[in-house]
């Protein structure tokens, strides 16, 4: 049995989770998975750890505590220049100490038992570990440093000594101040192991968890070519996949959301130790490479696996949920995937779940720059741009940081930022990380900031439209909006949601609700595949060079163009349907109208002008006619791949503008000859009431269909001969007009008459309280609201069930 009090060093099947105080957060953790989880199939590279009663060895040999103590005793917080001058006396200190011999001996031992496992001269990452690391209220990821590609005693021990200085490095010196921890309470151990030749592949970063919203049922991994450090530095822009848990688990092969990074750039083993003491260079990705997927979707789905079987190993370990944040890397000469690291994520994990803030932006401005959102918040300031390190004093607190990229080194002015941009990195970068756990809106991956931004003075940073963040012209006001959901009662009436934002869509779940009454396909065509679906079926013969340009460099990643169209309307619908799983999620199939069609990339060339296209081709005519029934099938085909793929059967389908029966037929039957047969797997299909006809034949529109949901603003439109676009009659508009709720009166009684489900997805009960209560009185089985009035909305309908006797 080791004495693990006394040990310099301890391999990783010797060490658990309960093993911190001797080898820090990251070596523990390796441990507890090497012993437990690579008998069930995750893979995990040997290594040992150098243990903390090795580091406090050999400052009690060297006898420079009290030296180290001296240099920091008088430093103050804030004092960036005096803590970058203080932090290099004390790594020099620690540099110029001489090993103790059986120090040096033991780890030269660890080092020669390595080599019998792998091979002489064995390659290995060498990783600090404090011992205060990875604890739930002091996040010290990253403080310290890391070397890789180091071979051979000499470089190893050099590599051990550069860790051991590394726990004085100022952004670790500033964080322990913060935290309240005195300087030699923490020890730093060091993790020796095995390198994986991602160097030649590819590696990444990936949580148990949704790093945005905390939305807990996904796996979120990023992807980039090369060595990790650069993913977690922001250096990249990585690819990001998501897969969904429940299904997954369930047999299915659910990978939501996949979508391309940049990665302009790859780091790999360097022959040489560079300036920055590291035997690892960067070299530029061919643009071809940087067009395609890192990962296979075999390679993401076991990567996926592996997230889930260590978040429910230390979930189980714990007693309680515990979400993880994960290191990966797959060998280039062997193909394997492995977990370098795993720590638990600290953000979301201890969020109170019973609170909703919402941040609004009350005015306008021009948009100046365009990134990747991390947080929800909004934040308006000066601009001030830093381009270094060494600028890192002039910065002032209460501005916008604008830079390049952020490392650890940056850390103290980053706390006094009210907002941070970066030109570089994805949503797992240093600055998101960082800026996540300080509470401030951060825009990664922003390009040309610095250019854009350098010459403005203040600009509003709105981080709380999901997955964009938008950078805007001046100090915009805004509001916070907060929600207590502790004690919200629960209605007889279904409250669902009007979504149409597969970015928004995981927040939007945290919103008491019973599923999705409208989600619009409209919202996913328009933003995020752009390109008119008929255009992506004639790639091959359209004649504009121009257009077809345009249309290649969207759809880079696909040989097959019209898969593009189906892959990104199947994910964009499937995070939809994922964040509200299992409740009933319904989409309705694509309503443009043809100006609305015409302005997607390449819609000239399809749709008519038409005089009143409000009243002209738009829903269900589409969907039968020969002239776009094979861009229809692509929608058939996306919903399909969500149900069967995805495994998201909670997933219902619906009909706009069907004005007869006849059409509702013809519209099925295109349905089913694309695989999407009604009844089958549970497929429920829905018809929009949003045209009097549909009222007037309920009946015979019941016998086809699985319900209906009321689409108040056309019914009301249709009834009263208003175009609801023209400002000439607006004042005549009013869904509360007698005709339109007798109407919907009537066909309510047909629907429950005909054991019919029905509800309502239109504007009108959202934006009229009193509308809401007139539905429930008539018995509707749902109200669809926006998302703002759900909660307002629930409470309003509680007291008028109980009015109707409902509630005891």
């Amino acid at each position: 049995m080791v004495d693990k009090e006394s040990a310099f060093i301890l391999w990783f099947d010797q060490v658990g989770i309960e093993d911190v105080k001797y080898v820090g957060g990251k070596n523990a953790s390796l441990g507890e998975m090497y012993r437990n989880l690579v008998p069930r199939g995750v893979n995990i590279p040997n290594g040992f750890s150098v243990t903390a009663r090795a580091y406090h060895y050999l400052l009690e040999k060297a006898g420079i505590k009290d030296d180290i103590r001296r240099i920091l005793g008088s430093l103050k917080k804030g004092d960036i220049v005096g803590l970058r001058q203080r932090g290099k006396q004390v790594r020099n200190l620690i540099l110029k100490t001489k090993f103790p011999e059986e120090l040096e001996n033991a780890i030269k031992e660890g080092y020669y038992h390595l080599q019998l496992q792998y091979g002489k001269g064995v390659d290995v990452a060498v990783r600090s570990s404090a011992t205060a690391e990875d604890l739930p209220d002091a996040s010290f990821a990253g403080q310290q440093e890391t070397y890789l590609n180091i071979t051979g005693d000499e470089l190893l021990l050099d590599a051990c000594k550069k860790c051991f200085a590394s726990l004085f490095t100022d952004r670790a010196i500033s964080y322990r101040m913060d935290k309240g921890f005195d300087h030699f309470s923490i020890g730093l151990s060091i993790g020796v192991q095995k390198m994986v030749r991602s160097d030649l592949a590819c590696s990444g970063v990936m949580f148990s968890i949704d790093t945005e919203s905390g939305f807990k049922d996904v796996v979120f991994v990023t992807a980039s070519y090369g060595l990790g450090e650069n993913i977690v530095q922001g250096a990249v822009n990585p690819d990001e996949y998501y897969v969904f848990k429940p299904t997954y688990r369930m047999g299915f092969r659910s990978i939501i959301s996949k979508e391309v990074g940049s990665k302009k750039i790859r780091m790999v083993y360097s022959s040489e130790l560079g300036k920055d003491g590291k035997m690892t260079k960067n070299k530029v990705v061919p643009l071809k490479e940087r067009a395609r997927f890192v990962l296979t979707n075999d390679e993401i789905l076991k990567l996926a696996s592996w997230a889930m079987t260590i978040e429910d190993h230390y979930s189980w370990k714990a007693g309680y949920y515990k979400p993880m944040d994960m290191e990966w890397a797959k060998d280039g000469q062997t193909g394997q995937l492995f977990i370098v690291q795993a720590r638990p994520e600290t953000i979301h994990a201890t969020k109170d779940r019973n609170k909703i803030q919402k941040w609004i932006l009350k005015g306008n401005g021009s948009v100046l720059a365009q990134g990747k959102s991390v947080g929800e918040k909004i934040a308006s300031g000066d601009v001030q741009v830093i381009r270094e390190a060494r600028h890192l004093s002039k910065f002032k607190e209460g501005n916008i940081l604008v830079t390049e990229m952020t490392d650890p080194d940056w850390e103290p002015i980053m706390k006094i930022a009210s907002g941070i941009i970066t030109e570089r990195g994805g949503r797992t970068c240093h600055a998101a990380i960082v800026s996540r756990e300080l509470g401030i809106p951060c825009s990664v991956g922003t390009s040309d900031a610095i250019k854009i931004l350098e010459n403005e003075k203040a600009i509003t940073l709105d981080c709380s439209k999901g997955e964009d963040a938008y950078v805007y012209k001046g100090a915009i006001p805004f509001v916070i909006e907060q929600m207590d959901l502790k004690d919200l009662p629960r209605t007889r009436t279904k409250i669902m949601m009007n979504v149409g934002s597969p970015a928004q869509a995981l927040d939007e779940s945290f919103i008491p609700n019973d599923g999705v009454g409208l989600a619009r396909e409209e919202f996913i065509i328009n933003s995020h595949i752009k390109i008119h679906p008929k255009a992506l079926l004639d790639f091959s013969k359209l004649k504009d060079r121009k257009l077809k340009k345009q249309i290649a460099k969207l759809t880079e990643s696909y040989e097959d163009k019209a898969q593009y169209f189906v892959d990104k309307l199947a994910e964009g619908v499937g995070v939809i349907a994922a964040a509200f799983y299992p409740n009933d999620v319904i989409v309705r199939f694509s309503d443009f109208k043809t100006n609305e069609y015409r302005n997607l990339i390449g819609g000239t060339l399809y749709e008519p002008v038409e005089d009143n296209p409000m009243l002209g081709w738009r829903g269900a005519s589409r969907y039968y006619s020969e002239d776009f029934k094979d861009a229809f099938a692509l929608e058939c085909k996306a919903m399909l791949k969500a149900r069967n793929e995805f495994g998201l059967r909670n997933l219902k389908l619906m009909i706009p503008v069907c004005r007869t029966v006849a059409e509702g037929r013809k519209v099925l039957a295109e349905m089913e000859k694309n695989g999407l047969k009604r009844g089958e797997n549970g497929l429920e299909v829905y018809v929009m009431c949003e045209v009097p006809s549909n009222v007037i034949l309920a009946e015979e529109f019941a016998e086809i269909f699985d319900g209906f949901s009321i689409g108040s603003n056309d019914l009301t439109q249709l009834t009263l001969a208003v175009d609801r676009d023209s400002e000439l009659v607006a004042h005549i508009y009013d869904e509360r007009n007698d005709a339109v709720k007798k109407l919907i009166s009537q066909v309510i009684k047909i629907a429950r008459d005909k054991n019919r489900k029905i509800g309502i997805c239109g504007q009108a009960p959202s934006d009229y309280p009193e509308f809401a209560e007139f539905l429930v009185e008539q018995g509707i089985n749902s109200i669809s609201l926006n998302p703002d009035t759900v909660v307002k909305a629930r409470l309003r309908i509680f007291q008028k069930e109980k009015q109707l006797g409902w509630h005891g």
